[in-house]
Formats: structure tokens, sequence, C-alpha cells
């Protein structure tokens, strides 16, 4: 409270001090008295507060970051201890382990005393495992159903199989990466107007897991109206750029492919001189039709320049395995498409856990700063496979993978293979960016043995390398180069378990042989026994071999394809030396197209051809082409034949049902719709198959006429032998253009162990073959109802 004084006459000083201390000591008395009189109760009241604390510590903590917890701690360091205030801290700690997947998650506080009334204050924590994801409910989707989203989601719901799993439990980032596919979706298949409304997750203890909902706003589904390219720029070529727009009116809207025409006419612009232009979409809703009207206007952009790209995070990745994914560099147009498209490859290389991309401005108005922050996660593998197949018997493979060796975006490969009918070992390395440019070169190194005793009664064993070059034409189209150097050794087993080159070489004390001393016929090829043309091309052979493959794909998914089309051409030129002499083609093309929902159809056509050249050197009639050399066709060609059951086949031997000697010309053809079984759950992986097959293979132009053992070719004037009691030297080749048909059935199932798909077949038409005089049928072809392949990798 302020006062105000009169002005008086001046004392003497000393007067003055004498007032002042009579003032100070007064005030000094009553301080002492108030002191003596709030004592007792300030007592009271410290008491009643509790201990101070002196730190709040963290324990056990492995998953979850110490400062996330700390920031929803309410107890603190230098402030009264509160049991309220821990009890609250406690209830926050498994809220923030909740939202990270750790629902069992469990927080003990405890009180260390310390002197001075001081205490610490320590939550222990046992973190437990991840939590799983025991319901995931949609709200909203009408035109979609449930289990069709849920299909979508990288999260699925526990289940009989989540011991072989881990995308079942909680994950908050993979949650919003599921939305941002759900999201995708939508937009994909024509719901313009869809929004996510809401997801909540609850962990329910009864349950022992979280519930997932999801509520979306689907709104209508539109189709595209009229699709324009509206130039605003002078020079531009309309026909020119709109070569690269990807929709087309009466189609499903597909934002997709709205961005990808922005791309293509981004860059089409660029390349005609405006670097500085933009691609803006306009669309317009007809909410009548249902059509989007839409106009893609190209028009002059700001006229701002990179300044710097700034990369940061990289701690194993290199620089220039980050930049190079960039169109553009320092001191181009600044382009937002390009930008974005180099984010998407970012995070397509599969190196990072997370890429984002950001500006700032730069020095001056005209200039801005691209900033790329990722960060690295483990790119190697190790895996051990195994499966089971009808043709090669039970497999095991073990490999080593590395897709970012030495953080040079390099692909790595070395594996082994060991098996029933087959083994090998095979490395194979990978530069995708070769010479700073977008073409990935490669090598592969190979020795694979197979075991072909139960259809061709020999044993191949192919040694060599291939260099490739890949040039991405299109986002869509490749081309790569090809050249291959391989040596391949036949080998036919003749011993008391394959005695199948008894008749050209005979087993001691084994094989019967006639009283000339020459095995008798009916003993050695009724016990088994490889063709002449086989026997011809045993030993080692040298192929030196140049190609191109021709790739076109745009599948909607690599794994699982719903719609889309593949197409490969395989061309390839042997005889830059080595043994073989020939020009071989090859083409197989896939069309997908999802009928229903989850009902998807397959229509599939393959085909081949082989022309031998420099014939006559060896002096044999047709000697074009070695068997090794032909085409062997079987269940994947036809399904419900066996491997190698199809196309030409030698019936001069009593043996002639495993003696396929292979054609020059294959095609065929097949149509399939696979479907959800109905009543089990998605989560299950489990899908049914019906289809149709047909094709035929022909063609042989091998050698028929042999010396006694096979290995020499017979002069044309040479006669055949004609004694039926003894071995052959001639071959008769049942070469017949029947198509082979078939109809069947599958269970396919993408298990956690890998794809595991059995197939039933029934062959519709075939190759009856010949009846002999005795009525033995000989040459027809070698079926096979069931077929089973699967794999698994752990």
């Amino acid at each position: 409270m302020m006062s105000t004084t009169t002005p008086r006459r001046k004392k003497p000083a000393t007067t003055a001090i004498v007032a002042i201390s009579a003032l100070m000591a007064g005030i000094t008395a009553g301080q002492s008295a108030f002191a003596q009189q709030v004592a007792p109760g300030n007592r009271r009241a410290s008491a009643a507060q509790g201990p101070i604390v002196n730190r709040v510590a963290i324990e056990g903590n492995k998953r979850v970051e110490k400062a996330l917890i700390e920031d929803q701690l309410q107890a603190r360091a230098r402030a009264p201890y509160n049991q309220a205030a821990v009890d609250a801290d406690v209830q926050r700690i498994l809220e923030v382990y909740r939202r990270s997947g750790r629902g069992l998650a469990q927080v003990t506080p405890r009180l260390v005393d310390l002197p001075n009334g001081t205490v610490d204050v320590v939550y222990t924590i046992n973190e437990g495992d991840k939590t799983g994801v025991t319901d995931i409910r949609f709200v909203g989707n009408n035109q979609v159903s449930s289990s069709r989203l849920r299909g979508i989601m990288q999260t699925s719901e526990t289940n009989l199989l989540s011991f072989l799993k881990s995308n079942d439990v909680y994950d908050p980032e993979r949650l919003s990466n599921d939305l941002d596919l759900i999201r995708r979706y939508y937009l994909k298949n024509g719901y313009a107007d869809y929004q996510l409304v809401s997801s909540d997750v609850q962990f329910d203890p009864n349950a022992g897991g979280y519930v997932i909902t999801i509520t979306v706003s689907e709104g209508e589904q539109y189709r595209f109206g009229a699709v324009g390219v509206d130039p605003r720029l002078s020079g531009i070529d309309p026909e020119a750029v709109r070569r690269g727009v990807a929709t087309s009116e009466g189609s499903v809207y597909n934002a997709e492919a709205v961005e990808k025409s922005v791309q293509a006419l981004t860059t089409n612009v660029a390349r005609q001189g405006n670097p500085f232009a933009q691609v803006r979409p306009v669309g317009t809703r007809d909410p009548s039709t249902r059509t989007v009207n839409l106009s893609y206007v190209i028009e002059e952009g700001p006229r701002i320049y990179i300044e710097r790209i700034n990369v940061r995070g990289n701690s194993r990745t290199r620089d220039y395995v980050i930049r190079r994914e960039f169109e553009l560099g320092e001191g181009d147009a600044y382009n937002q498409v390009l930008v974005d498209r180099a984010e998407r490859r970012l995070n397509n290389l599969g190196y990072f856990k997370r890429v984002r991309i950001s500006n700032e401005p730069g020095s001056s108005a005209d200039r801005v700063v691209v900033n790329v922050d990722v960060e690295d996660q483990s790119t190697g593998s190790f895996a051990i496979s195994g499966g089971y197949s009808t043709a090669d018997g039970f497999i095991g493979e073990v490999s080593v993978t590395e897709t970012n060796f030495l953080g040079r975006g390099q692909f790595v490969r070395l594996a082994g293979q060991l098996g029933q009918r087959a083994h090998g070992i095979d490395f194979s390395f990978t530069e995708p960016y070769f010479l700073g440019y977008r073409m990935a070169a490669g090598i592969d190194l190979y020795s694979k043995f197979s075991d072909q005793t139960r259809y061709a009664r020999y044993e191949n064993r192919m040694t060599g390398g291939t260099l490739r070059l890949g040039l991405p034409m299109t986002e869509e189209f490749s081309i790569t180069a090809r050249y291959s150097l391989f040596q391949q050794s036949v080998d036919i087993p003749n011993d008391l378990k394959q005695p199948y080159n008894d008749c050209s070489a005979p087993i001691p004390g084994y094989t019967l042989l006639n009283p000339d001393g020459v095995p008798n016929r009916a003993f050695c090829e009724g016990n088994g026994e490889a063709s002449l043309a086989i026997k011809q091309s045993q030993g080692d052979t040298i192929t030196s071999l140049a190609g191109l493959t021709f790739n076109y794909n745009t599948l909607d998914n690599i794994r699982e394809p719903r719609n889309g089309f593949y197409a490969e051409v395989k061309t390839d030129f042997a005889g830059l030396g080595g043994d073989s002499r020939y020009f071989r083609v090859t083409g197989d093309a896939r069309y997908y197209r999802e009928l229903f929902e989850d009902v998807v159809g397959i229509a599939r056509i393959q085909g081949g051809h082989i022309m031998g050249f420099d014939s006559g050197s060896d002096g044999g009639d047709n000697g074009d082409l070695r068997i090794v050399d032909h085409f062997f066709m079987g269940p994947s060609l036809v399904r419900g034949f066996a491997p190698n059951g199809i196309g030409p086949r030698d019936i001069s031997s009593l043996d002639s049902r495993a003696n396929a000697v292979g054609g020059t010309t294959y095609f065929g053809g097949s149509l399939e719709m696979q479907f959800p079984i109905w009543g089990l759950p998605r989560e299950l992986g489990l899908k049914g198959a019906v289809f149709a097959d047909a094709g035929t293979l022909f063609g042989y132009e091998g050698p028929t006429r042999f010396g006694p053992t096979g290995g020499s070719i017979l002069d044309p004037a040479d006669a055949c032998v004609q004694d039926p009691n003894v071995p052959q030297n001639c071959i008769n080749v049942l070469d017949s253009k029947v198509i082979r048909s078939s109809i069947g059935a599958s269970i396919l199932w993408s298990s956690p162990l890998g794809p595991i798909r059995f197939d039933y077949a029934y062959a519709l038409t075939k190759e009856e073959g010949r009846l002999l005089p005795d009525g033995t049928r000989v040459g027809e072809d070698r079926t096979q109802a069931f077929r089973f392949t699967g794999g698994t990798r752990f």
C-alpha cells in the first residue's frame, strides 16, 4: 500500500539513523514472533505433502524409446511425491505400449528411499510380446466386401496359422500403410469420392488382442467420360504428347492411370523443349451419368530451379544410389511430378524404412532446395527353403541374398539346391545402373544336375554362365540382351539298378546275350533302354548363345495378379562357337481380368520354334539338331500329361513310353478361372481353380540312322538292321501333330510356407500311338492326372 508524506523541516542526520535502527529492530522482532506461531503448522503441512522426488527412472524398455515414455509422465523430479500421479503414469505407459502393439505389457512402479526425505520413482516395464489382431471390422463398405478389403491389407487377423506368420500383430505404422492401400484401391476402381471417415483401434483384454474398426465412405463408382489434352503452350504437338495418355473414355475411373498419364505427358512435353511446363488433370464429375470428364491441361509452370539436393539419414546406402533415382539434378528446372516419381522409386527399392522428400526456399526467389530424408533398413536375408513336385521330388535350398550390396544398390545371391532328382548351385549378380545409366547389367553362374531317367532314361548336367544387359524402354516395356556359354553333359546310367544302355554296353553277368554274343533285344530293351538318339548325344557339348528378351508387363500385382497383361518373347542364336547350331524363338503371353469380386479369369498362349543350320557336317540325315536342343513338353504346356509326355517318340524301341525325342515346334493355350473357396476364411489363403488346356509339340529334326552303339551317324546309303532279335541301328519316330487337350481343377494355397498348388487334370485328347501286329501299343503319350508343386521358406 502506498502512502504520501508531507514535506517537513530537515533534521540532523544522526536523528534519522537512530529512527531507522529502531524500525529495523521492530521488524525483526515481529518476524520472530510470527515464525514461532506458524512453525508447528508448517511442519505438519510438509509432512502431509510427503517426500520430494529426486529423479524418475524407467527400466526394461527396449522396444519403445525412453523419450516417448517420458513425455507422458506426470511425476517430475524436485516435485512432491504424489501416488495418484504415479498411478496415472502407469496407465499412460500401458497406453503407449498398446499403441505400439504390445497390449500385454506390464508396468510396476516402486520407490527407492534416499536421505533428506527424498525418493526415486522407478517404473519397471515388462514389454511382453507383440499382441495379435483378433478382429478387423469395416463400416460403410456397401460396394466392396470386408473380406476383399482385409485381403488388401498387410495386417491380418490371428488364426490357426499365426505361429507361422508375423503380420497378425498390431503395428501402427503397418496399419497406416494399410489405410493408404485401401484408399488407393478405391481410387483405382472408380470410387472418386472415397473418404476414410475414421480408424479406431481398441485393445480387448478378454480376447487378448486388438480390434480394428475402419469406417469408410465409398461414394458412387465412376467411369471416364470425355478425355482430352489441352495444350496452352505454343510449339507443342498435341498428337505426339497424347501418346502417353493411359486413360480412355468408358473405362472405370482409375487414379493410378491418371497419375501415369500426368507423368508420361510431363516427360513428353519436356522432351519437346518445355522444361517448366506442368500438366494438371482437371476432372468434372457428372453425377447423373456417373462419369468424370477429364482434361490434361498443359501450361507454363513457375520458373524455379533446383539449387541443391540434400540427402540425409543414409547411414549405409551411398548418396549416388539415391540421387540416380531422380530424373533431374541440381541446376535443372524444378518439376513436382518428377520429384514424386523419384520418391516412389526410392520407396520401391526396398532399401529404406522411410523416404520423405521435402522442399525449402533457396538463396533466391527462383531457387529451391530439395531435401531427401531416408532411413536405412536391413536388406540381406538368409533362407532355407524346401518343396516337392511330382517332377523333381523333394528338394531343399539354402540361399543368401543381399539386395543392397555394400550400400551400392547391387543385387547378389548365392544358392545351393539338393533334392531327390535334382541338385545344383547358382550365383547371381546385378548392377541396376550400369555405367551410370538405367541399364541393369548382370552375370549368372550355375551348375545344375537333373535326373531324367523316370521319363527319358538319361541324366543331364548343365554348367555355365550368362551375361545380361537390360534396358527399360518405358515403365512397362523392356529389352534384355543376353549371352550364354554353357556345357551340357549327357550320361546314360548303365548298372544293375538302371540298365539303360546295356544293349550297347552289355553288363557282364546280367545282360542276356544271343548265341553270337550280341545282346538279346527283347531283354535289354525290355528292362529299359535309352533311345539311339539319346545315346548319340552322350558326352559333353558346348553351346555359345546370344539372345534378346522382349518383356511387356502391366500386371497390377506381381505375386497375385488380378488385372493386366504380361508378355515375353525370347530370340536365341546358337553358333558363336561351340557345338550347337540353331535359331530359336519362344513366346509366352498371359492376360488377367477380374470377372467378379475375387474371381479372376486367366487366358494364356505360348509357343516356340527352333531351326537348325549348318546341316550335313556330321554326314547324317536331318542332322541339324541334337536331341538335347529340341523342345520337351509336358504339364507346362498341357496339364494332365507327364514331363516329356507330349511330342515325338522313338517307337523302334520296346521302351517307347520313356523315349521322347523332342520336337522343334510347339504351341498351346489355356483358360483358367480362380476363385475363393466359399465358407473358408480368406486369411487361410486357399483358392480354387478350374482350367482347360490345349496344345501340341511336333517336328523332330535330329538324326535317325546310327552306328551300332549310337555313337556315330550312318551314311544314308548304309542299311538299317532288319533282325528283330538284335539291337537296331535306326530309329522310327512317331511324329504327330495331334492337339492334346485336358480339363481339370486345382487347389491353390498361398501359405505362410510358400505357394502350394495341387492340380487334377483329365486328358480329353492325346496321341494314342500305334498298334503293332502282336497287340502291343507303342508311341502313346504319357498322362499324369495328379500334379503337386509346393515350397517353403523359413
